[in-house]
């Protein structure tokens, strides 16, 4: 019994230990020798003087700074709060400030969305308006770490930072998205999260504005707000995010220029220079033993009232420890001075309250001072991680406020004609994103829109059944403007009654209460900044490639203060490696291989994807069009997939013609078509596909159809098979200004019917099995099969750049050429397939003939990885993708799936793949220079797209150099790192 009491006893002490220190300021726990020592050798002037902290710029002119070293070296003041300047320029100017100093100065910065408040060249977190909106505060923790990782390496040694008002008035000009929102105890978690974040890595949290800044409508830079709540009400609101940090060991609060008569009756006293609020209220009462810092003592809420030096004088004597923003150190020393000899304040409250100051020095490591390490800044002020934070605090803000039907994330996208109508601010992040996902027309209108151009918008968007309207307000400073015009919100009801309408709003919530309705609005988005970040994911929730997190922090006039709704993923989603636990250094490997390529002419481009579980982490082009280097590769460009075709247009068709039991795959194929197949009867459609079919790999149709001229001995289209003009005769286009007649492909078939079949059963590579299918298909269906494939897969995958006659329906620009065809069709062909076989059938080939860009085509290989799934949307069973992706005659040396490549086999040279891969993998490569290829162990898809075949396509550096597979032993070196 005695040992359990004693165990106890123990621990009751440990926890009232605990419980009551947590109170204490951080640096309070600090050992006081080096203060003790420090203090021994001031004089009481110099006491005074650790009190101020001025105001420095690292983007003002050399008399800026003679002025900063002159108070720094006369009158040796405690520290400098920096504002505006770049993250070098102020590094070196704290190190030339720091040498003048006989003790080190503490550095201060604001710097609530990292220091890119004040500095340039660093990423810029969002406002705390839409870290409110986020639900998980220990991101908000990582934030506060990643700042103080910012300041420390700039030699910053307090935040101020986080602002914690209760911003309940939406009208308030000067705090708004600085605030966590309008619920207290939200705005305490976050603050405190955000405090937690800094202080751990030792950098001292400062809370403002105290006693709350959050229910004003005027700026106290410009005037002094008042505050007309009784004292219940701030307890109940005001107060409680401060409680809340300052018992969980809170450094230092930043007290307000504020008017609070129940606080303070003297209307001429700011509650910053009250004692009766800094002294009474935020030491007594609430118990703070931390740093009081004033706000800036030259706004005008408090210099318009008191002169300087008097002002310094009246903050001291309310309790303030820190004076801010000093207009004359020199006057207000001399007044405190004066005010000691005058018995007014006591040398033992100046003391005091210098050693405060010097333990947090202590506390931040100034015992221990060391320069700042200026050629460490440029490349470590930003890194990977950063962005990466920065990103999915964006991203878990997004905040979904209205779903009619469940709208979003956009399904059955082939049902949808969609227009993007953008409003105000520019919006191309978000516009460019949106056409990753689906066909999309683009509008723009000002947000000064004249009523005239809005109902000339407004009668274009007549044949869309879907509009995506966004509102972009500007994201220049967090106190910019955000009220939606009345003219804009009679344009937005008026499109959302004639359309289905997505409303996306890129501005503080607060903007909301602009609109008359909201409920005319089948989706309503709010994403609070118009960052690119804010663009590009908000661009992927609406799509579902990611899913709406985020709760609304504040109550407008039609949503409650917590309202968000949440979506889920079903689509591909766009990420940095890093987001997904990869590195980025592979790109740099995969960087030199391709610029090796290009040098050494194997190809003059290309596009890159690379997608692991559905994550786009790679997406990238290379090189130019042609060697001549005049157009760049852009990730939006197409190129001929020649082979790829086989497994992302006939199969797809036949897998889903197996689901419904239209077909079998050991179906004789001859049962399935109304001709005579000779010696063809018996194949079956698994053999087939398996490429064991005893086929002939290739017909050199076009051969047949050329003739030698008599006199220049050069070989010519025949003048009977071709024409100029497209006509009824002639309806096959074949190049520019070539046109087949329409016979021909009936010799194309007879051609195939009749042609020999290989001796022995085995794997031989063939085509013809798949101008067979593209027959099958099309009389089963009684239609193209372009037609048919768009209506069955790509038009609900929401494919824009993939499908077969590309002149039809992307720009020429956009197309990327390959062959200079000498032997043929003597031209550049561009947009006109390669492949001869399949460009006498018009472009449309069962084994060739689709365009694509890397994007696209990624899109029908991850449905394959998912088994027929994608976009909340079933396309195959996943009996079926099971059954055509896997090896069937593994035992007879063929490595091949049903229609897909697969790697080669154990003891086998060559194949399309590094030996990296699993066996499980599928995939294509076709002969103009691209490879299309899902992993399903590892969750891989991994797109090449080139033009190795222009001008020459009988250049094999790219199989000689082998680009493609060594590209694809990076990627699985850099997973296997991981």
């Amino acid at each position: 019994m005695k040992v359990c009491f004693r165990i106890s006893l123990i621990t009751f002490l440990l926890l009232s230990y605990y419980a009551f220190g947590q109170s204490k300021p951080i640096f309070l726990y600090e050992s006081s020798n080096w203060v003790d020592s420090i203090m021994n050798k001031m004089s009481d002037d110099e006491k005074i003087a650790q009190l101020f902290m001025v105001a420095a710029y690292s983007n003002k002119n050399k008399i800026h700074q003679q002025k900063i070293v002159e108070v720094i070296e006369k009158y040796k003041i405690g520290g400098l709060m920096f504002l505006q300047g770049g993250p070098v320029r102020q590094a070196k100017l704290t190190n030339f400030y720091q040498k003048k100093s006989d003790i080190p100065l503490m550095i201060a910065i604001d710097a609530e969305w990292g220091v890119s408040m004040r500095l340039d060249s660093a990423v810029r977190f969002p406002w705390q308006m839409t870290l409110g909106a986020i639900e998980n505060s220990d991101l908000i923790y990582k934030m506060g770490v990643e700042i103080a990782r910012q300041c420390k390496l700039l030699g910053i040694h307090i935040n101020f930072a986080p602002v914690i008002d209760v911003n309940s008035n939406p009208k308030n000009p000067i705090i708004n998205n600085r605030s966590f929102g309008e619920d207290p105890y939200r705005v305490a978690e976050k603050g405190l999260a955000y405090m937690r974040g800094m202080q751990d890595n030792h950098v001292l949290a400062c809370a403002k504005h105290f006693p709350g800044h959050g229910d004003t409508d005027k700026d106290s830079h410009k005037t002094l707000p008042i505050i007309n709540h009784n004292k219940d009400r701030l307890n109940k609101i005001e107060l409680i995010p401060f409680k809340k940090l300052i018992n969980n060991g809170l450094g230092s609060v930043m007290t307000a220029h504020l008017n609070i008569p129940v606080l303070e009756n003297d209307s001429n006293l700011p509650s910053s220079l009250s004692k009766n609020v800094v002294d009474s209220l935020l030491k007594n009462k609430l118990g703070f033993q931390g740093l009081c810092i004033t706000d800036a003592l030259n706004m005008n809420a408090v210099s318009d009232l008191y002169d300087p030096g008097d002002v310094d004088l009246k903050a001291l004597l309310a309790g303030n420890d820190v004076l801010l923003f000093s207009e004359n150190v020199s006057k207000a020393i001399q007044r405190i001075k004066d005010a000691i000899k005058n018995k007014i304040i006591s040398q033992k409250d100046i003391n005091d309250r210098c050693r405060k100051i010097l333990l947090a020095k202590k506390w931040m490591g100034l015992d221990k001072y060391m320069p700042v390490d200026i050629d460490s800044i440029a490349f470590k002020i930003t890194v990977k991680e950063t962005e990466v934070l920065n990103n999915r605090l964006i991203q878990e803000s997004l905040t979904l406020l209205q779903n009619y039907n469940d709208l979003l994330p956009l399904k059955r996208l082939d049902t949808l004609k969609i227009a993007s109508v953008i409003i105000g601010e520019n919006a191309e992040s978000f516009q460019k994103t949106l056409s990753l996902y689906a066909p999309i027309d683009f509008f723009h209108i000002s947000s000064k829109a004249s009523l005239n151009e809005q109902a000339v918008l407004l009668s274009k968007l007549e044949k869309y059944n879907l509009v995506i309207a966004s509102v972009h307000k500007s994201n220049l400073n967090a106190w910019k403007p955000y009220n939606i015009s009345q003219n804009i919100d009679v344009l937005l009801q008026s499109i959302a009654l004639s359309n289905r309408l997505v409303l996306s709003i890129f501005a503080n919530p607060y903007s909301l209460n602009s609109l008359l309705f909201s409920n005319n609005f089948d989706a309503l988005t709010l994403s609070y900044q118009n960052s690119t970040i804010a663009q590009e994911k908000t661009a992927q929730a609406i799509f579902g490639g990611i899913g709406f997190r985020g709760t609304l922090p504040v109550n407008t006039k039609h949503f409650k203060i917590s309202t968000g709704i949440k979506t889920s993923s079903i689509r591909m989603s766009y990420v940095f490696p890093e987001e997904i636990g990869l590195s980025s250094k592979f790109i740099f490997k995969i960087d030199s291989i391709v610029d090796n390529a290009i040098k050494g002419k194997a190809m003059p481009g290309c596009q890159i994807l690379i997608a692991k579980e559905g994550n786009i982490f790679f997406n990238k082009s290379y090189g130019y069009h042609t060697y001549d280097n005049k157009k760049k590769v852009m990730n939006s460009d197409v190129y001929d997939l020649a082979s790829i075709t086989k497994i992302a247009a006939t199969l797809p068709i036949l897998m889903l013609m197996n689901d419904k039991k239209e077909i079998k795959l050991k179906d004789k194929i001859s049962s399935h078509l109304s001709v005579d197949l000779n010696n063809k009867k018996n194949l079956t459609f698994k053999d087939i596909l398996a490429h064991q079919a005893k086929l002939t790999p290739w017909i050199p149709f076009y051969k047949s159809t050329l003739d030698k001229d008599t006199l220049t001995g050069l070989i010519k289209l025949r003048d009977t098979l071709y024409s100029n003009i497209k006509n009824q005769d002639f309806p096959h286009h074949v190049a520019d200004n070539i046109y087949l007649h329409h016979s021909y492909t009936d010799s194309i078939n007879l051609k195939i019917y009749n042609s020999d079949l290989l001796d022995k059963k085995e794997y031989v590579y063939s085509d013809l099995g798949f101008y067979l299918f593209k027959q099958i298909i099309e009389e089963k269906y009684e239609d193209k099969l372009n037609n048919i494939i768009n209506k069955e897969f790509y038009s609900k995958l929401g494919m824009e750049n993939l499908g077969y006659l590309p002149l039809n329906r992307v720009d020429i620009k956009r197309i990327v050429p390959t062959e200079n065809d000498f032997e043929f069709r003597s031209q550049v062909l561009r947009g006109y397939v390669h492949d001869m076989g399949a460009a006498m059938q018009g472009g449309v080939g069962g084994h060739a003939g689709l365009f694509s860009n890397a994007n696209d085509l990624a899109k029908i290989m991850q449905m394959y990885l998912q088994k027929g799934e994608y976009g909340a949307e079933t396309f195959l069973s996943d009996k079926v993708v099971n059954e055509f992706i896997k090896c069937h005659f593994c035992r007879n040396e063929n490595r091949r799936g049903l229609g897909f490549d697969k790697p080669a086999l154990e003891g086998q040279e060559g194949g399309p793949t590094c030996n990296c891969i699993s066996l499980l993998s599928f995939g294509h490569t076709g002969f103009t220079g691209t490879l299309a290829w899902a992993d399903p162990k590892s969750q891989i898809v991994y797109i090449f797209l080139s033009n190795r075949i222009h001008p020459d396509a009988s250049n094999k550096k790219l199989l000689d150099m082998n680009v493609r597979t060594e590209i694809m032993q990076v990627i699985y070196d850099n997973i296997n790192e991981e």
